[in-house]
């Protein structure tokens, strides 16, 4: 009893080591890779064979198939990718994620504690951020790899045990109890690259003739089979409450696997002798930790081969299995691209954020018309509840985004660039929002005449449509530097408040010359004053806009284009 307790929390605590090691490992290589990740992700709007490359590139700096996967669905939900591009790069993630087995299948016993203890040393004594983080990823990776040498080390028993020795026979005898074990192991553990290092670990346990695998490669091979199936569970777990080609593509995963899977069952024996014809020769214990890893890597490669060119077939099969359209829905103030399975992948997180905002400048843009038009126009009847609408999607939004932003910080997985690139995001926000409310500001001084009865002079409505043009017009340029990280147009910013600000002085000086004509009211001039103030700071925020550009803030982007057609 206690050898077999012994085991069990071996088994965990190893398994725990590997899965922590993994986690970090892939934490630290975010941080490391900074903007190449954002220049991996350009190539998700390129061709069905580029979107592959992409994913297969992501998975190797992510570390997990399954974050792929979730990213993948967040860009599709957003509406930012199509179903035909997303299906490539879950097809291209299901050959990155062999590179893990591949990794593992390497002998590096001799070598784990020199590698933790040189990872630790630049992780902890060097100060420069990049340094620190690949100092992170060599700790993670030989902390990775003790993880899997405890838990060889505690199966040794059991590849003497005559029940487990039994139980395993049958499972190599009857492939559909391999293809179970491995799905349900890779449903509890949510990691196929962790039950692939279990299942690597333990074929490489000698059997009675101490030179043959306890299990051998033809048992192995089903296990494997349904450690790719149970990984799919992640993503329809993901898919959960998501957009139908959120759903779609989540089924496109478990399709591409299980159709793999079954074909692959039928063919074991054959499947078997090729891999041990490319793998290296020698007894199989010592070498069917690689036989796996090859196994692994030529299943996922051929099934991509095959699935590559009938991406439109697969795009038919799950519009069939998930049918009908999206519903339009009637809430703007419901972040469209923000997704909290996201957070943990920084570029791709700071990517939704920059469309969120860009989509709320849109809603802000029509807010300044549609309070100009209640001022200039006297439309308060057609508008009024325009505006009301448009200020209530841009607060609500602006909390979200706020929200999202915080939860990225608490995260705790950006970098010192990529933090203050988020912090300069978060600026730019803030000030959209203070715009919002000096739009509000005059919105409701407006009303507050016509309630009294009172209006502006036809020159005054005037003079104050000049100011609400030049407040739209840097709004707009600031945007649009943000946008491009355009930093001589954020310097122009600066101009054309200079614009502003004289305008304002004009025209206050204009409409006291007009109350000594008496052809302006009087008792509106603290209204038309501080109408003029609130304009005139709608200017200064887009200048702060501006400043953002200046301190080399800008929306992050793929600079490709994205084609969402689906």
């Amino acid at each position: 009893m206690n050898e077999i307790v012994t085991t069990i929390f071996g088994l965990l605590g190893g398994l725990a080591l590997f899965l922590y090691g993994m986690n970090n490992m892939s934490d630290a290589l975010q941080k490391a890779a900074g903007e190449k990740m954002k220049k991996i992700l350009e190539f998700l709007t390129k061709n069905p064979l580029m979107g592959a490359l992409a994913g297969m590139l992501v998975t190797a700096v992510l570390q997990s198939s399954s974050a792929t996967t979730v990213m993948v669905i967040g860009f599709v939900s957003a509406g930012m990718m199509s179903l035909p591009q997303a299906i490539s790069v879950i097809f291209g993630a299901n050959i990155g994620t062999t590179m893990t087995a591949q990794l593992l299948a390497f002998k590096i016993s001799d070598y784990i504690y020199p590698i933790i203890f040189i990872g630790f040393m630049m992780n902890f004594a060097f100060k420069k951020e990049k340094i620190k983080n690949i100092g992170m990823v060599i700790l993670s990776f030989g902390l990775l790899f003790e993880g899997i040498e405890i838990m060889g080390s505690v199966m040794k028993p059991l590849a003497a045990s005559p029940i487990f020795v039994n139980l395993m026979g049958k499972v190599a005898d009857i492939p559909v109890l391999g293809v179970l074990l491995g799905a349900v192991m890779t449903l509890v553990v949510q990691s196929s690259s962790a039950t692939i290092a279990v299942l690597q670990n333990f074929a490489s346990q000698a059997g009675a003739d101490g030179v043959s695998s306890v299990i051998g490669l033809s048992g192995a091979i089903p296990i494997l089979l349904g450690d790719n199936i149970g990984t799919t569970i992640t993503a329809l777990l993901a898919s959960v409450g998501q957009s139908k080609n959120a759903k779609r593509t989540a089924l496109a995963h478990s399709i591409f696997n299980i159709t793999g899977s079954i074909v692959f069952v039928c063919i074991i024996p054959y499947f078997a002798e090729f891999v041990r014809f490319i793998s290296p020769k020698g007894n199989e214990i010592d070498v069917i930790s690689r036989q796996i890893a090859n196994a692994h890597t030529v299943f996922n490669m051929v099934c991509t081969l095959i699935w590559l060119p009938l991406i439109p077939v697969m795009v038919k099969i799950v519009k069939w299995l998930v049918r009908g359209t999206e519903k339009a829905g009637k809430d703007f103030s419901k972040p469209v691209y923000l997704d909290n399975k996201m957070l943990n992948q920084p570029v791709a997180a700071m990517y939704l954020i920059s469309k969120e905002i860009s989509r709320c400048a849109e809603f802000t843009v029509s807010m300044l018309k549609a309070a100009q038009k209640e001022i200039i126009d006297n439309e308060v009847s057609q508008t009024s509840g325009g505006f009301d609408e448009l200020y209530a999607t841009v607060k609500g939004l602006q909390d979200k985004i706020g929200i999202y932003i915080n939860r990225l910080f608490a995260n705790g997985v950006l970098t010192e660039i990529q933090s203050e690139q988020v912090a300069g995001l978060l600026f730019i926000t803030n000030n959209i929002e203070r715009i919002a409310d000096y739009s509000n500001s005059v919105t409701i001084a407006g009303r507050s005449l016509r309630s009294h009865g009172k209006d502006f002079s036809e020159q005054a409505r005037e003079d104050l449509n000049k100011c609400f043009e030049i407040s739209n017009n840097l709004f707009t340029k600031a945007v649009a530097a943000v946008q491009n990280g355009d930093v001589q147009a954020a310097k122009e910013m600066f101009e054309y408040k200079e614009v502003m600000h004289k305008a304002q002085k004009v025209f206050s000086k204009a409409h006291l010359k007009r109350v000594k004509k008496n052809t302006c009211d009087s008792s509106l001039t603290n209204d038309f004053s501080s109408i003029l103030y609130n304009i005139d700071r709608i200017a200064d925020n887009c200048v702060g806009i501006a400043e953002a550009v200046l301190d080399h803030v800008s929306f992050v982007s793929l600079e490709a284009g994205v084609d969402i057609a689906s």
